[in-house]
């Protein structure tokens, strides 16, 4: 049998992959904290003027309820809840996309604030949204 070696000349039998795992997880937080770093930074664009282009901005109505019964409707006070009907109105007249977020304190009665609910369905406005503030997820177990 000439011409063969039947003797191993140090062969690698495997690769160390650990080194290539390091690497690519630094790389993948660095990307994400970029990333986030980048989307939070407003670029300040001077857009071109059209005759037919729109602003696209949504027009938000604000109603704000307390627990000793004021309301205030995009910061202003109102008299009463039933003075928010005319304001929606002349809103909804102005922006027929307008959107409304209504803040209640967590002690207003569920039927003070289904009667401004109400009056908002009556002056059409269709998008409502409630204001809450975000708590922490409790632990799964």
């Amino acid at each position: 049998m000439a011409g063969g070696s039947t003797q191993a000349d140090d062969a690698i039998t495997g690769i160390n992959v650990t080194p290539l795992v390091d690497i690519t997880l630094v790389l993948l937080i660095i990307f994400m904290v970029t990333t986030k770093i980048v989307l939070n930074q407003t670029v300040p664009l001077d857009l071109p003027k059209a005759a037919t282009g729109t602003s696209d901005l949504q027009v938000v109505f604000s109603i704000v309820m307390s627990a000793d019964g004021r309301a205030m409707v995009d910061a202003n006070q109102i008299p009463s809840d039933d003075a928010i009907l005319p304001l929606a109105r002349e809103a909804q007249a102005q922006h027929p996309d307008l959107r409304a977020v209504i803040k209640a304190d967590a002690a207003v009665t569920h039927g003070r604030v289904i009667h401004v609910l109400d009056l908002l369905k009556q002056a059409h406005v269709s998008k409502i949204a409630f204001g809450v503030t975000p708590v922490a997820a409790a632990p799964s177990h």
